[in-house]
């Protein structure tokens, strides 16, 4: 005797939550074609975020280019309506993984408390030569 199954069809979601972008001016934006961050419903997922000083100066600091991207994501976290503490995930890209000695620590003071799951990874390249680090956010506002 066969046993057969029965299978409800799959509920219909319901609409999709407002998408919202939030654009930080740099230059990859537009000519990739991404934003800093979106935001749909309580997530907001920021981009890939490297040093980007507004007066087109350079430090070649890993720590000081750590600072100035975690600076850029709590900037555009907050356009979007989450502050630091709602971060539950952050990536962190790395040229030179004995730059994790440097970066770390500054990953610390913005996220110490939160302790968000975290990865490093190393990577061959930048689309700018002289970045060191590159960081992601994503946040739940809850």
């Amino acid at each position: 005797m066969a046993l057969l199954a029965t299978f409800s069809p799959r509920p219909k979601l319901g609409a999709v939550s407002e998408r919202r972008n939030y654009s930080s001016g740099s230059p990859f934006e537009p000519r990739i074609g991404f934003s800093r961050a979106t935001r749909v419903g309580d997530h907001v997922y920021v981009s890939g975020t490297g040093r980007i000083w507004e007066d087109g100066s350079f430090d070649a600091d890993p720590a000081a280019q750590a600072r100035r991207c975690l600076e850029i994501i709590v900037a555009a976290l907050a356009e979007l309506g989450a502050r630091p503490e709602d971060v539950v995930r952050t990536r962190i890209y790395l040229v030179d993984p004995a730059d994790i000695d440097a970066v770390g620590p500054v990953h610390a003071e913005f996220f110490g408390d939160v302790r968000p799951a975290a990865t490093a990874i190393a990577v061959s390249a930048f689309l700018d030569p002289r970045w060191r680090v590159e960081i992601e956010a994503d946040a739940f506002i809850g």
